[in-house]
């Protein structure tokens, strides 16, 4: 008698394969994330405007290629989106390793978000492939959970090599590119049973684009309100640099910086899988509606407080509107849009909503210094616009 297979219906073998190279590769990334800041401001001088900006180029890079990914698939099988996006990211983190002077972290920003614009709706449309849509928001919020361990354990890694090194940045940038790697090979292990017939696939004769259900991109009206509130909230959401930026000039050290980057990563791991299930259970809207509140009160409580406590509490407050934003956005369109374009409503979500982030980073950079300086004016505007924007999506009808 063999033994009765107690894994559960949604935890594919993709599933278990993507968790472990997203986890490699944020551990990768969240060793560089929360020292990227006091790298360009401290010691290579740029100023906080130039930070927003490489972090806009970087998001606005990343964004056009997750909207162009949907087309890219039309000639490069998913697999190998996926395997680029993850090589391209390790080469950036090579080019920020190698910097001496702040032009340098933009090229490597911005090659390392070029690979993730690659490979995200890519691995998003792998993930749900085969898998019932009553069950897709615990599918995604499981990858974000593991995904988001390595995020753990990329602060966690950085603080022991900061210690080890007496506060130098530049021996934990070369660290961080041995997991980037390891995640590049274990892109091997994914299976993708994508059909041939889709790449370089044309209409038939006589037949619209749009009517033909394996090449159409035309998205249902109601996906189609769906992604372009969830990108239009994208434009008062800043690159999270910005707010490490903050903590870092309220007065915490590298190391507590760190630290309090690691709360953050560890609430928005423990928070992404009952995000993922309860946006199964309710309307989705209404989950991400409570993330929205939890970023309204972030956002506004940091613009109007320096206390190091309600500090540390507002960030961590802020990793429950991050577990809503990323788990339930995506979940949530991919319920709503069929099989066959599953690549390209994710591509059109994350793609927009990387202009929106784009733009934020532009303006809360240039109205930094403005009031009692550190962020105040822009967190404080973002903060109020999120509480309107968590009004409006809860009232609305936008499912069937």
């Amino acid at each position: 008698m063999t033994k009765r297979n107690r894994r559960p219906v949604w935890l594919t073998r993709n599933l278990a394969a993507i968790s472990w190279v997203s986890l490699l590769q944020d551990a990768s990334s969240e060793m560089l994330y929360p020292i990227m800041p006091v790298l360009l401001n401290s010691v290579l001088g740029a100023p906080a405007a130039v930070v927003g900006a490489i972090e806009g180029a970087a998001e606005g890079a990343m964004a056009a290629t997750k909207l162009a990914s949907g087309g890219i698939n039309r000639y490069i099988p998913r697999k190998m989106m996926v395997f680029l996006g993850y090589g391209g990211a390790a080469l950036g983190k090579v080019f920020v390793a190698l910097a001496s002077i702040w032009p340098m972290v933009l090229v490597g920003r911005v090659v390392d978000r070029l690979g993730k614009g690659m490979r995200s709706a890519a691995r998003d449309a792998i993930l749900v492939q085969g898998v019932d849509k009553t069950h897709r928001g615990r599918v995604i919020g499981f990858h974000r959970t593991s995904d988001t361990t390595g995020a753990v354990i990329g602060p966690l890694l950085a603080l022991a090599m900061l210690s080890l090194f007496n506060n130098d940045i530049r021996p934990v940038l070369w660290i961080a590119v041995i997991p980037a790697v390891l995640s590049v090979v274990a892109v091997l292990f994914i299976k993708d049973t994508e059909p041939r017939t889709r790449l370089r696939a044309k209409p038939s004769l006589g037949v619209a684009a749009e009517d033909n259900p394996e090449i159409s991109q035309k998205l249902d009206s109601r996906v189609s309100r769906v992604v372009t509130l969830l990108s239009l909230f994208a434009l008062v959401n800043f690159p999270d640099a910005l707010l490490i930026l903050h903590v870092s000039q309220v007065g915490f050290d590298v190391m507590q910086v760190v630290a309090i980057y690691l709360l953050f990563n560890i609430c928005y791991a423990a928070l992404s899988f009952p995000m993922g299930m309860l946006a199964d259970r309710v309307k989705p809207q209404y989950v991400y509606a409570i993330g929205l509140v939890c970023f309204a009160v972030a956002y506004a409580g940091l613009g109007l407080t320096s206390d190091p406590a309600i500090t540390i509490l507002l960030i961590a407050i802020y990793g429950g509107f991050a577990a809503a934003n990323d788990v339930v956005g995506k979940s949530w369109v991919s319920k709503l849009a069929p099989d066959h374009q599953q690549m390209t409503v994710q591509a059109r979500l994350q793609g927009l909503s990387g202009f929106g982030i784009l733009i934020a980073g532009i303006w809360a950079g240039l109205t930094w210094n403005l009031g009692g300086g550190f962020g105040t004016v822009p967190l404080v505007i973002s903060g109020v616009l999120g509480l309107g924007a968590a009004i409006l999506i809860s009232s609305l009808r936008l499912t069937k």
